[in-house]
């Protein structure tokens, strides 16, 4: 028996469990190269000195998309610390692939652009989306034509040139649930996106209930500690293969240090995610019975989101909390809390805004990884005090601003 070679890890492991891929997915090569933390690769060019055989890499990459064999060319085509984290998601999300860009919107767009150069350019929505996604689709800025609709409504808003549905799911910011599997039948032969940003694929697998495309905010949980902008799309290759042509046309790229940050934080994916839900289970639980909260909203899926609507004054609990910290975004380690109406759901009609369900009353709260007990001592302060008289910090209520 050879007992090296025993020793040596499997190049083909078998299935494993998500809280394992989160730490060694995008990571199977490093011991291989005598490596322990992933390298940073910051070179945006790459010498080579066979410029007939790069002329057919680059032939391959604009006619297929594949992904370059052998050295990287430009990182505007891919970059290997970027590559890593690509790797890592699409095994957490159970794709094929998966493709990283510089936001969360600039992979939608990459999105309705690839769908619309095949000729596609008609799109079904569910309300509510994130705002600016929501503006997207409804202004019309890359040339598609969105028609909105309940989820009873999909298959007969589908035409010819439909080319996707879009749905969120728990959405933002009233954390409505649709079952994915029946929307995904209701769909056909027309992929279905789930924004999985407020879930991830700790929670729930869009794919493993039929949605063929999976988009991301990974400024949120996936880098989870607000420092770092991203978005990430999964899917299959086929797919993949388009999205890799339009993001290297179009330019946004996810940067290789923001990759890296990314891939460092999928490691703690699932300890956060289930640590926050806790907490905001809990948190939901007290808030649903507080005479001062008129409605609390949390999916049943779970998850760190917690939405709900005061009697009072949203803007006074706005002001008043102390530990708790009023700003845009969600998926950090702290706890933030803001007013959809006032920001993140701005840029949406108000008509559209109030009819799916975003009213002015509604307060949505990221949870952090704080201790609840300090958590619920903040929020009742907050919601029985009057607010301290500040405008330091305070952001006008026409601008649209991060979810």
């Amino acid at each position: 028996m050879d007992t090296e070679a025993s020793m040596r890890p499997s190049t083909t492991p078998r299935s494993r469990a998500l809280a394992t891929e989160a730490v060694h997915a995008g990571r199977d090569d490093l011991a291989a190269l005598g490596l322990h933390a992933p390298p940073i690769d910051l070179s945006t060019t790459y010498p080579s000195y066979d410029s007939r055989g790069e002329a057919e890499r680059i032939d391959t990459f604009a006619t297929t998309g594949a992904k370059l064999d052998g050295p990287p060319v430009y990182a505007r085509l891919d970059n290997p610390t970027t590559a890593r984290f690509e790797t890592a998601l699409a095994r957490l999300e159970g794709t094929e692939s998966a493709v990283s860009f510089a936001s969360g919107m600039a992979a939608l767009t990459a999105v309705l652009l690839a769908r619309a150069s095949m000729g596609l350019r008609h799109v079904i929505a569910v309300r509510p989306l994130y705002g600016c996604s929501d503006h997207l689709l409804g202004a019309g800025l890359l040339g598609t034509e969105v028609t909105w609709t309940d989820p009873a409504g999909i298959a007969e808003a589908i035409r010819p040139d439909t080319g996707l549905v879009v749905v969120e799911t728990p959405a933002n910011p009233t954390l409505a649930e649709v079952d994915i599997r029946a929307l995904a039948h209701s769909c056909g032969s027309v992929p279905l996106l789930v924004d999985n940003t407020f879930a991830t694929p700790v929670l729930q697998r869009p794919v493993e209930h039929g949605a063929r495309i999976v988009l991301h905010s990974a400024t949120k949980y996936l880098g989870g500690h607000g420092d770092v902008m991203g978005g990430v799309v999964a899917c299959d290759e086929e797919f993949a293969a388009r999205l890799r042509q339009v993001r290297f046309a179009t330019g946004g790229v996810l940067h290789p240090m923001a990759g890296y940050l990314l891939l460092r934080g999928l490691s703690t994916l699932p300890v956060r995610v289930r640590a926050a839900s806790a907490s905001a289970a809990e948190l939901s639980r007290r808030l649903a019975t507080d005479p001062r909260i008129a409605r609390v909203h949390y999916p049943a899926v779970g998850g760190a989101m917690v939405s709900f609507e005061v009697y009072g004054d949203p803007h006074r609990v706005i002001s008043a909390v102390r530990l708790i910290t009023p700003a845009v975004s969600l998926g950090s380690v702290d706890t933030l809390i803001q007013h959809p109406a006032s920001i993140s759901h701005r840029i949406v009609d108000e008509g559209d805004r109030q009819a799916s369900g975003v009213g002015d009353r509604l307060l949505r709260m990221s949870v952090g990884l704080e201790d609840v007990e300090d958590l619920w001592a903040d929020l009742c302060q907050a919601l029985s005090d009057p607010p301290a008289r500040t405008t330091a910090g305070s952001v006008p209520e026409s601008l649209p601003a991060g979810r």
